[in-house]
């Protein structure tokens, strides 16, 4: 009995690595450590209230942002284990698995679980206070994506210290995903991990969709809509498009795994090829579905410091309406290794090229802004300013890998690596710093202090290209992809020793990042206007932190910027007629999403160890919870008149 026990812990555990034990140890302090601070100062109460069953977008927001910052430290450890494993040849810091595993856990955490949350994050905060909503559209179900995604996201790094981590890479190409060679639970944490949060991805999607299209201010065209909701409307429609086919894709693997079937096997008149289109018909929009909103983020923050109306407003449309069909036209150039046909290489050749176009029509119209104006250079402005030539540098070398002869010898080499991380990294990382130094005092109620900012943007901007410009030249060197340890007399170690430091470098960025939000936190500027910036749009128009309904009065909106017409009103002495306060009305808090997601999260841990016992009643309490919600009829409140005198007084906006 005793030997039955401990060979099923030395199965259920991932043990043997010394890095496994810390991290045990790391997680039980963690876990200890919340329990005792939340019941000595008493605050579980608070947390289920405030936190757990809130519907409030705002709430919801720095929820998605919190979860987001913490992956990106996980995912930033992986990619630090990685290049030390690769400083010099023949380092045994990670073994081959190991390094397999680590490799897929980056991958699949910085794209689906840093980059995605983040943006879901600042679309919850910033597009309703935008378009001069109360709240979003759905509450209850934006709670619910986010839960999903938050259980999804913990079911996906459970897999470090139980059972075993997916090694398959973060595409998971079949057959090498498939039970046969990728044997143990390890993949199943991928399949269902990510399908749980991708469902929520899905959701936020259709959401923000009907939020936008139907909460609209009086006045609000869409062709007066702030760029930052214009980016998010369309990303809104790629998600619609793109999460059912990786929707399918995951449910095909899992079904091949758990239940043998044969959907990927030749063998058995399966095709494995059937998992590569559907995961990047999926794959390649979602470069742009995290790519769009930060281009809508560089609008904002470029216009509002260089003092200007954003030059081309109607041309910066169109061309991310062209970039969102054209991302559904590439997904094969990833295939250009693969054998094609020559008809088909030259048409995802042709519009891959294509896609250039509106991209680098954004990128005029952005210095075209910058041209003649009052440049402030804040923080927020450092990012946006250094996205233009990191992100540049990285679509010219998207140009060079869409011609297919070329691609042949890029496509599995470090070229490639440096591409694609100049383009996310130049990308939507300083796209999520720039929008978190600009909306922070929207969030928070005070700034990040401006020294220390600008001191994680040149450490981190620097080591970027440290670590990633000489990737380009490692890869025309022959050092290629997924590549665990490399021997001496290549001529790699030099380069790639420089490439390490550059990563233990942006990890310093981040850390400076990091002291700038706690020492701000203790001492930092408190924001009492609501408009530190001297912003555009009507997110600056209301108190920071917003309250619970955003507006008193929700704004008639009759130009692009209305909030800066706003001001200009007030300068003239056109005040606006005043209005009476009226009460409120507001969603309820509910925890049914919360246990909902629970509930989802107990059945995919039955499902990843294929504990029936486990997935069926989870299954059943996740439908218990639909039906209880479907008959909650009380989901609202009213926030009276003199509550709501008394938060506008308390703000400094009634005398």
């Amino acid at each position: 009995m005793i030997e039955s026990i401990k060979e099923f812990l030395g199965w259920f555990f991932v043990t043997g690595d010394p890095m496994i034990y810390g991290a045990d140890v790391s997680i039980a302090l963690a876990s200890i450590a919340i329990v005792v601070v939340l019941t000595y100062f008493k605050k579980w109460k608070w947390l289920w209230n405030e936190w757990l069953t809130t519907v409030d977008h705002k709430k919801i927001g720095i929820m998605y942002i919190i979860a987001s910052l913490l992956m990106l430290f996980r995912g930033g450890v992986d990619a630090l284990m990685m290049r030390t494993q690769l400083a010099l040849p023949g380092m045994n810091f990670l073994s081959a698995d190991h390094y397999n595993q680590v490799f897929t856990t980056h991958g699949t955490i910085m794209i689906i679980f840093v980059a995605m949350p983040f943006i879901f994050g600042l679309m919850n905060i910033a597009v309703p206070l935008q378009i001069g909503a109360r709240d979003v559209a759905y509450p209850f179900l934006n709670a619910l994506s986010f839960w999903l995604f938050f259980f999804g996201a913990m079911l996906f790094n459970l897999s470090f210290v139980i059972g075993g981590s997916p090694d398959a890479g973060w595409s998971s190409y079949a057959p090498y995903a498939g039970s046969e060679l990728n044997p143990g639970v390890g993949q199943n944490y991928y399949l269902i991990g990510v399908q749980i949060s991708g469902i929520g991805s899905l959701a936020t999607g259709i959401n923000f969709l009907v939020t936008i299209l139907k909460m609209r201010a009086p006045g609000m065209t869409l062709f007066k809509m702030p760029m930052f909701t214009w980016s998010i409307l369309i990303t809104s429609v790629i998600i619609m498009f793109a999460f059912p086919a990786f929707t399918v894709a995951l449910a095909l693997m899992t079904i091949d795994r758990l239940f043998g079937a044969h959907f990927f096997t030749i063998a058995s008149g399966g095709s494995p090829m059937l998992w590569a289109n559907l995961f990047w018909f999926w794959g390649h929009p979602e470069v742009y579905i995290v790519l769009l909103p930060v281009f809508g983020i560089f609008s904002e923050v470029i216009a509002t410091f260089a003092h200007k109306t954003l030059f081309g407003y109607a041309v910066m449309v169109w061309s991310m309406v062209a970039i969102s069909i054209l991302s559904f036209l590439t997904w094969l150039h990833h295939f250009f290794t693969m054998g094609n046909t020559a008809p088909v290489n030259a048409f995802f050749s042709i519009s891959t090229m294509l896609i250039a176009i509106p991209t680098g029509v954004k990128i005029f119209n952005w210095l075209f802004t910058l041209n003649k104006g009052r440049i402030q250079f804040t923080t927020p402005m450092l990012w946006a300013l250094a996205f233009i030539p990191n992100f540049t540098i990285g679509g010219v070398t998207g140009v060079m890998l869409a011609m297919a002869p070329a691609d042949y010898q890029y496509h599995n080499s470090y070229f490639l690596v440096a591409h694609f991380h100049s383009t996310l990294i130049a990308g939507t990382v300083f796209g999520i710093f720039c929008a978190l130094h600009y909306w922070w005092p929207k969030i928070f109620g005070y700034l990040l202090d401006e020294k220390k900012g600008k001191w994680s943007f040149w450490v981190f901007m620097i080591s970027f290209n440290i670590c990633f410009m000489p990737m380009y030249f490692l890869g025309l060197m022959g050092m290629t992809r997924r590549m665990y340890t490399y021997p001496w007399g290549l001529g790699w170690a030099p380069i790639n020793f420089i490439i390490t430091i550059g990563a233990f470098g942006m990890g310093l960025g981040f850390i400076l990042m990091a002291w700038n939000i706690v020492s701000s936190a203790i001492k930092g500027k408190r924001d009492t206007t609501g408009d530190p910036w001297d912003g555009r749009t009507l997110e600056w128009s209301t108190s920071s932190p917003a309250p619970e309904y955003n507006f008193v009065h929700i704004p008639t909106v009759s130009t692009r910027d209305p909030f800066e017409a706003m001001k200009e009103d007030k300068r003239a002495g056109r005040a606006p007629k005043q209005r009476p306060i009226r009460p409120i009305h507001m969603p309820n808090n509910t925890g049914i999403p919360f246990i909902m997601s629970a509930f989802m999260f107990v059945a995919g841990f039955g499902l990843v160890f294929e504990w029936y016992w486990m997935a069926i009643p989870g299954t059943i309490a996740v439908i218990i919870c639909m039906i209880v919600r479907s008959f909650v009829y009380n989901d609202h409140h009213i926030i009276p008149v003199d509550e709501i005198e008394r938060t506008e007084r308390a703000a400094g906006r009634l005398s």
